[in-house]
């Protein structure tokens, strides 16, 4: 029996070595996966921080592109803004000085016809009184 016991022992220490070695390894590779996890993540906030940064690069290449557009259409037109300015004023000036004309042609006229009204006064019954008479 003492050799039963000694073999037991024996058997008792290697399986507890083997199993303190597995866990040893199991608390390792959890280790290595932690690492794993942590690397990740500070890829995915790097490239989250790249991608902003191309974003906003992209934004204000973009921005730039559109405002020389702008200005170049800008200039484009600039001369017919003025041309069409400079038309806009001879038309103006040309009605302006017919309205002149006709107000110097009619002003006697007109004058005339206003004193009329009021001076020339013709008494008469209201139409509404008419009707009521007859």
């Amino acid at each position: 029996m003492p050799h039963l016991v000694t073999l037991r022992d024996t058997l008792f220490r290697y399986f507890a070595s083997q199993q303190s070695q597995s866990i040893q390894t199991l608390l390792e590779a959890e280790k290595e996966a932690a690492k794993v996890v942590q690397q990740a993540r500070q890829y995915r906030v790097q490239r989250l921080k790249d991608a902003r940064t191309q974003a906003s690069k992209e934004i204000e290449e973009y921005r730039q592109f559109k405002e020389q557009e702008f200005k170049a259409f800008e200039a484009s037109h600039a001369g017919n803004i003025q041309t069409v300015q400079a038309a806009i004023d001879r038309e103006t000036e040309v009605k302006r000085k017919e309205i002149s004309e006709q107000y110097l042609q009619n002003k006697d006229k007109v004058v005339k016809k206003l004193l009329d009204r009021v001076v020339l006064v013709k008494p008469e019954l209201h139409r509404n009184l008419k009707k009521l008479k007859k």
